[in-house]
């Protein structure tokens, strides 16, 4: 009886310095400050320069003679402007009459020969290297008229493509595509026109074309 007494007080005494160890290494474990956790690595993006802005390269130009009325109206005066460089005969009298249906850059003692508002229909070319040019009714519809005038019109389109464009024989204008008679009844548009170096101003000149 009293060997069972002292195997149970032996226990108990066990089992109460376990739950004292327990106790002591729960809190030893609770008071140890956790170690921080590590922070993720970052990688820096490498700085990157705003965009710069690239102005579109302008493309090849030639120097080109176009050809408006003096002051007088009474003579046509060469122009050097640039005019862009274009493939082919056709397209480069489009381009070449392009620039002569704007006002003369730069010259203010000159004017544009054609009448405001015209515009440029096509540019055909024969086999023959006759150029032929599709202008719109305004060309005629909006024209001062005189014969004078009507000269200058016709003769600054025609000596504009064949001082440019060497291999051109010949140039004839059309309106809304068909042929026509006349500008303002005085010259004759039914056929292709040479080159009119009389009508061209220059150092020499005295006197007006009769």
């Amino acid at each position: 009886m009293l060997r069972r007494a002292l195997i149970g007080v032996v226990a108990l005494v066990a089992a109460g310095l376990f739950g004292w160890l327990v106790m002591s290494a729960l809190a030893r474990l609770l008071s140890t400050p956790a170690a921080p956790l590590p922070e993720p690595a970052t990688t820096e993006s490498p700085a990157v320069a705003p965009p710069v802005a690239v102005e579109p390269a302008a493309g090849p130009h030639i120097k080109a003679t176009l050809f408006f009325a003096a002051g007088d109206g009474q003579r046509l005066v060469g122009v050097q402007q640039d005019v862009p460089l274009a493939e082919g005969t056709v397209a480069q009298a489009r381009a070449l009459i392009t620039a002569l249906l704007a006002a003369p850059a730069g010259e203010a003692t000159l004017v544009s020969t054609i009448p405001e508002g015209t515009t440029l229909r096509g540019v055909y070319v024969s086999d023959r290297l006759e150029v032929f040019v599709d202008l719109d009714a305004a060309v005629r519809t909006n024209h001062k008229g005189g014969s004078m005038q009507e000269l200058l019109t016709v003769y600054s389109i025609v000596n504009t493509v064949t001082v440019n464009l060497p291999t051109v024989s010949a140039v004839q204008i059309l309106i809304d595509g068909k042929e026509a008679d006349t500008l303002a009844g005085h010259v004759d548009l039914r056929r292709p026109l040479r080159k009119n170096e009389a009508l061209i101003l220059t150092s020499d000149s005295t006197q007006s074309p009769s």
